[in-house]
């Protein structure tokens, strides 16, 4: 009769111990004899081993806090659908992983942002990483992973700021293997301020605010000579460093050339400061068309404006109007919208659209690579991505650079709500880069 060992209040027989630590009769335990408490040390390393093996790890980074709050504002909601979804676990391969997404806020500092990615790779050790919102996010994350072998997905910033923003040259070897980006570039910005600029009658001369930081030099290298392909004068201070407080110089310039369109990426507490000493020195009332981005993309930081944020034109990466949906979340961009703002009393937010389209592509790909815990397996997946998602069609199979995939940006504006609790209506004006997506109404004079 074999030997019985306690354990608790239990007994197992030694075949017992040494079936649930999965090891052969002709293994360690039977051969040497070990005590119980080895046996029980045994079992647990063999447990831990296989609830590893058959455990997914996502990371997950975004700005919470800090001048790009605003970014992460819906990311919570979004993981919790995500979470919900994944709760029975993810088939690939004929296989069940169970799946642990692991958050954190980037406080919007670059320095963290890259620190708490070689925290996830290296002490949580992902499967899988995802980020996005900003150069300020997504560069230091993707660098992280690139330097430690590790699959990266991100999104929510120039694709032109991400792939030269970290080292790549125009012309040059693709020098990227593990990390991958889905985004608008400055092409996709182009189509819709060309479309957009042409309802509202103007002298097409532009004032823009590009700042020394990753967006604003990609955006002045590259939408610059497009919008002037287009036949607008650009009228440029020069670069300015993201804090600045006093914008008398460039308001002066703007002034004394009848800039009639205004363009800036800036962060957004810089905005909210440049557009009221706009108006304290009677710029804003020379504008017909505001048109911005990096800010105004949320109600909280138009509203950070006052009665000055009504009729700021903008652009969307995902509206509520936006006839596509979630896969994971099985939701269409609408009823995602409206279970947003019953859920946390908010007005909706488009990078909740963005956010989701983050988790579906990752999921996607943790399928399709056969092997979610084959790192190598997963980025190849990311490459091959060619889906419909809540912010339309991601293709990386045609690039325009490699490891990058193009999103749209649409035109919109920030109106007077007329009715309802909120104080803003985000309505989309133009539809150039996406026919599919309706236009709600016609863009008006700023001034």
């Amino acid at each position: 009769m074999a030997e019985e060992l306690k354990r608790g209040g239990g007994r197992y027989t030694r075949r017992e111990v040494v079936k649930r630590a999965g090891i052969g009769a002709g293994g360690l335990i039977v051969a040497g004899g070990l005590t119980q408490d080895a046996l029980a040390r045994q079992i647990r390393v063999v447990h831990e081993a296989a609830t590893e093996a058959t455990t997914i790890k996502i990371g997950f980074t975004s700005p919470r806090t800090g001048p790009l709050g605003g970014f992460g504002e819906p990311d919570p909601f979004a993981l919790g659908l995500a979470r919900k979804a994944l709760a029975k676990g993810l088939k690939v391969g004929g296989r069940t992983y169970s799946v642990v997404i692991v958050d954190k806020d980037t406080q919007s500092d670059p320095a963290r942002a890259g620190q708490l990615a070689k925290s996830l790779i290296n002490s949580t050790k992902v499967d899988l990483m995802l980020s996005t919102s900003t150069p300020e996010t997504n560069n230091p994350v993707a660098d992280a992973c690139e330097a430690a072998g590790v699959p990266c997905l991100s999104t929510v910033q120039p694709w032109e700021a991400w792939y030269f923003g970290r080292g790549a040259k125009p012309g040059g070897k693709n020098p990227f293997k593990w990390t991958y980006h889905f985004s608008f570039g400055t092409q996709e910005f182009a189509t819709c301020y060309l479309a957009q600029w042409r309802l509202v009658p103007n002298n097409k001369k532009v004032g823009v605010m590009w700042p020394n930081d990753a967006d604003g030099n990609a955006v002045r290298a590259s939408l610059g000579p497009l919008l002037e392909k287009g036949g607008y004068t650009i009228v440029d201070p020069g670069p300015y460093q993201d804090g600045t407080t006093d914008y008398s110089a460039q308001i002066a310039k703007f002034k004394s050339e009848n800039c009639q369109i205004f363009n800036t990426f800036p962060i957004p507490p810089d905005f909210t400061t440049f557009w009221r000493q706009a108006a304290q020195q009677g710029y804003t009332q020379m504008v017909k068309i505001a048109q911005i981005a990096k800010t105004g993309l949320f109600p909280s930081q138009v509203e950070a404006s006052g009665a000055l944020g009504y009729n700021l034109a903008s652009g969307v990466y995902w509206h509520p109007a936006f006839p596509y949906s979630s896969k994971l979340a099985r939701m269409s961009s609408k009823q995602l919208a409206a279970a947003y703002t019953k859920a946390t009393k908010k007005q909706w937010n488009q990078q909740l659209g963005a956010t989701m389209s983050l988790l579906d592509l990752g999921v996607l790909a943790l399928v399709a690579s056969g092997n979610p815990k084959n790192k190598a397996a997963v980025a190849a997946a990311i490459g091959k991505l060619n889906a419909i998602t809540t912010v339309g069609h991601v293709n990386f199979t045609k690039g325009p650079v490699p490891h990058v995939a193009t999103t749209p940006i649409i035109g919109c504006q920030w109106i007077r709500a007329r009715s309802g609790p909120y104080k803003l209506d985000n309505v989309v004006t133009s539809n150039a880069d996406d026919r599919k997506v309706p236009i709600g109404a016609r863009l008006k004079s700023y001034s």
